[in-house]
């Protein structure tokens, strides 16, 4: 990708803390992957999967995300952003903080935006705190906004 910010091992991320890391490209958000996400989570209120119903009673007036599929998209997103280099393992340890400012509509386009606040030393590695944001085109607030743990082990 074009726009990747490639971190280059211990250094290199730590150059990068306090910096935005950039966004992923655009993605549509298809009515069938709000669907596919209630069939794997089992939650079908009707908000989310009754397109007639919620012309007729929603405020949104189409079905919008679940905001645990939102959130899902950091990590499905994450690596779009940014080309890791020289650790042993990246994981994804958690979330401290997370907020559903705005609905993420059937047929929105949204992205990731990524910014590493913080990065704390741990045996091995270090943590990274990463504000990430599912922005939504066209909307003044995101979808999500979360703050992500990532630890990056060394060794």
């Amino acid at each position: 990708m074009p726009n990747t910010t490639i971190i280059e091992g211990l250094d290199g991320l730590r150059a990068l803390a306090g910096q935005k890391l950039g966004a992923s490209e655009w993605k549509q958000l298809a009515y069938e992957d709000i669907v596919r996400f209630a069939e794997a989570t089992g939650d079908f209120q009707w908000i989310h999967v009754d397109r007639e119903r919620c012309q007729r009673e929603s405020p949104f007036g189409v079905p919008i995300a679940h905001g645990y599929f939102s959130v899902s998209r950091i990590a499905g997103l994450f690596f779009e952003i940014v080309d890791i280099r020289g650790f042993a393992l990246v994981l994804n340890y958690g979330l401290n903080k997370v907020r559903f400012p705005a609905p993420l509509k059937a047929g929105a386009r949204y992205r990731l935006s990524l910014e590493l606040k913080e990065l704390k030393d741990i045996p091995k590695g270090v943590e990274a705190l990463m504000l990430a944001s599912i922005e939504v085109e066209g909307e003044s607030k995101p979808a999500c906004a979360a703050e992500v743990l990532y630890r990056f082990m060394t060794a």
